[in-house]
């Protein structure tokens, strides 16, 4: 099954517009049933024995799966710095007191991720959730280029590009999901990867200890550690 690019109406849509409100609360959702804030919880607590000073999530959205993870780490990891980068600012008040009530301070960067990365300073880990299937191989493996120069750690929970993954998507409005997310959805599942794709777009460096796998049904994770 061929890899399929296709801009997502939540991308193109206004950030304050209900039915982007309510996809965003879709996938908010979503992410809880994928568990995808456990899968980054558990990468990052298997690879960092004491606490990470500062976290980078790229395509951050609203901020909520990074607030999961402070609310179920910050209790062995106080003080960290997270770094929110996204096209849109929709990360609310309420979310950064989160933040801070666990004691975690939190930078939003309203950026353009190529302009921000080319040149940012490093962070221990940088992740992303359900936003590397945005970009074609060619922009994906410019993108990865940027990151493996920030840091020593990247992971990614992606969407997976098999017929289960489909299957799936025509159930989602069973979930109360709106026409937004469901449309997005299928595009997001014709952009998601299988086998070692994300492996192959990697900058070829004998430095980094690669592994790329089906997490659970629909989810495809990427890991990406420096070894050297």
């Amino acid at each position: 099954m061929k890899r399929i690019v296709e801009p997502e109406l939540l991308d193109e849509l206004p950030s304050n517009e209900p039915r982007a409100i309510h996809s965003r609360g879709d996938l908010r959702r979503l992410n809880w049933l994928m568990r995808h804030a456990s899968m980054i919880r558990a990468t990052l607590t298997s690879k960092f024995k004491q606490a990470p000073q500062r976290l980078v999530e790229i395509g951050a959205s609203d901020g909520t799966l990074m607030l999961r993870l402070a609310e179920q780490t910050y209790a062995r990891w106080p003080g960290v710095c997270v770094t929110l980068v996204d096209r849109q600012r929709v990360i609310s008040d309420a979310t950064l007191a989160r933040f801070r009530e666990f004691g975690w301070r939190a930078e939003i960067v309203t950026a353009d991720v190529f302009d921000w990365l080319a040149s940012a300073n490093s962070a221990d880990a940088i992740f992303a959730n359900l936003f590397l299937h945005h970009f074609h191989d060619e922009k994906l493996a410019e993108l990865l280029r940027l990151i493996a120069k920030r840091t020593d750690l990247f992971f990614a929970c992606e969407t997976r590009r098999d017929w289960p993954s489909f299957a799936v998507t025509r159930l989602l409005g069973l979930l109360g999901c709106n026409s937004v997310t469901r449309h997005d959805a299928r595009l997001s599942m014709r952009a998601g990867f299988v086998g070692n794709e994300l492996s192959a777009l990697w900058p070829d460096d004998d430095a980094w200890q690669l592994t790329e796998r089906r997490a659970i049904v629909f989810t495809h994770l990427f890991v990406a550690q420096r070894t050297a």
